[in-house]
């Protein structure tokens, strides 16, 4: 299915609620415990936006990028108002945020990854859309400016040389969601006095 790496206009992310959820499939045994598992290795997130009264200017953009995703259809990049970094909140970005992987002397490709938790039950997202301009990469805590680059489309770093055995692979990045439109009805109403309000609506996590 076609993708849009194109981000949706960020003002409009700035009103509205983030959620994630997981899917846990229970079965209560005759014994009266519980066989709990999950067919998702990764959650999901949803998002309702209420961009509330906007200029026409703003409400014509909105529904521009909602006719050109022709509603549900094409998922495209949304920043994450609660998610959308490598490092901690309100912390810089740098190149020993995450670790994304140990060398072997072979690999070359690394899949940028965020961690959440504390381990031993840390898990690990994949990040799949980074940001252009944003990634910084260190191999045993030296950050490198050169010998590795990264596919912005597939959240894939790439070194020139594969790293040495045993050594950290870190990286820092910021990063979009990908998402597409929850619904294939926007409504935008007249709010008097030059503006229009446009009402809530939805958005999904998909996976790519």
């Amino acid at each position: 299915m076609p993708f849009c790496e194109q981000r949706a206009p960020l003002r409009f992310g700035a009103g509205g609620t983030a959620r994630t959820e997981r899917r846990t499939d229970i079965v209560a045994l005759a014994s009266g415990f519980e066989a709990r598992s999950t067919p998702w290795a990764h959650g999901r997130r949803r998002y309702l936006i209420d961009p509330g009264a906007r200029s026409p200017a703003e409400a014509a953009e909105l529904v521009g990028f909602f006719e050109a995703r022709r509603g549900r259809l094409e998922p495209f990049r949304f920043t994450d108002f609660a998610d959308s970094r490598s490092s901690a909140p309100y912390a810089e970005i740098g190149p020993l945020d995450q670790r994304i992987g140990t060398g072997d002397g072979h690999t070359t490709a690394f899949q940028l990854v965020k961690a959440y938790g504390a381990a031993p039950d840390t898990y690990l997202r994949p990040i799949r859309k980074p940001v252009a301009g944003t990634v910084m990469v260190a191999v045993v805590g030296t950050a490198l400016t050169s010998g590795w680059s990264v596919d912005t489309t597939a959240g894939i770093v790439s070194f020139t040389g594969a790293p040495a055995a045993g050594a950290a692979i870190t990286a820092g990045f910021a990063f979009d969601t990908p998402v597409r439109f929850d619904t294939d009805a926007l409504e935008v109403k007249l709010d008097g006095a030059g503006a229009v309000r446009i009402m809530p609506f939805a958005l999904v996590e998909v996976r790519v």
